[in-house]
């Protein structure tokens, strides 16, 4: 199937970056990852929910430490340290996440604390539980690619994780954008409405944690919030409407992307960032043209 793709893909795009397998992989991955990320990213900065995402992402920093400490564990039953070494930290980084994430919505609706507060306790602690173990145990491991990202480096499962994250978020949406957009206007309004609020909440909640941890060895945890944020925050600067935000989202997210991915390749810089640079360049850009209609209607 990949053999397939890439011909076609040689065939219409006759371009130097083109001709190298990585490439075709990593395009492939960030033109579902990206209009993904920006689609969930919607309803992350209609809920204020970016410091949320950044607490998930860092929490993949013990998530990785948990997964290199259960290898010698499952080692010692299945023998193969390569293969645990490969499976178990990323894997462990997403239900980590995931469990972070529930944690946090759980003590965030059972409290009266801000959100932010909540927030902060479970981004410090998760930190801090990674860096005890790792300087108790004088662990050395691959950090750097969840740190930074590698997009470049991704695989046909990595290409197959994209695919399937796009799959789920645009279902959820499918189903649930409207009653989402109502509890981030009026939260008392939608429970009026028969709108369970809680759940849907929690729903959202855990699929924001599990895109965020499923994208973090492409793009990186320093940088995975910005791809949720910066081309939702462009869009609502667009958009008249919320499905327009939404449509204006996806292809601001696709384009910076894409385009960052084939920049990067010239410019011979780290894929993620570039996407980064894509999209808050088209963000400045949004800033104009947000205020051309109140322009001209003073006028």
């Amino acid at each position: 199937m990949i053999d397939t793709i890439h011909a076609v893909l040689r065939s219409l795009m006759p371009f130097e970056w083109a001709e190298h397998r990585f490439m075709i992989h990593a395009l492939l991955a960030v033109a579902f990852l990206a209009p993904c990320c920006a689609a969930l990213g919607v309803q992350v900065v209609n809920f204020r929910m970016a410091f949320f995402s950044d607490a998930i992402s860092h929490s993949a920093f013990t998530g990785v430490v948990i997964g290199y400490l259960l290898v010698p564990v499952f080692e010692a039953t299945w023998p193969g340290a390569a293969a645990w070494n490969r499976i178990l930290p990323p894997a462990t980084v997403v239900l980590f996440g995931v469990a972070v994430g529930a944690g946090i919505t759980a003590v965030r609706r059972k409290t009266d604390l801000a959100s932010d507060t909540v927030i902060g306790v479970f981004f410090a602690t998760v930190i801090a539980m990674g860096i005890a173990v790792i300087s108790h145990l004088h662990l050395r491991a691959d950090f750097e690619r969840y740190l930074y990202g590698s997009l470049i480096g991704a695989a046909p499962s990595d290409v197959a994780v994209a695919i399937i994250a796009a799959f789920v978020v645009l279902l959820f949406l499918a189903l649930n954008f409207n009653p989402l957009l109502l509890i981030g206007l009026n939260e008392s309004l939608a429970r009026s409405r028969d709108i369970r609020t809680r759940a849907m909440d929690h729903a959202f909640s855990l699929l924001v944690a599990l895109v965020v941890t499923v994208s973090l060895p492409s793009v990186g945890l320093l940088l995975v919030t910005a791809m949720l944020v910066v081309p939702a925050a462009a869009a609502r600067n667009i958009a008249r409407s919320a499905g327009g935000m939404l449509v204006w989202a996806v292809l601001i997210g696709w384009a910076s992307g894409v385009g960052g991915l084939i920049g990067s390749f010239y410019a011979d810089t780290a894929a993620g960032a570039a996407i980064i640079l894509v999209a808050a360049s088209i963000f400045v850009l949004s800033l104009s043209v947000g205020r051309l209609p109140r322009a001209s209607a003073r006028g």
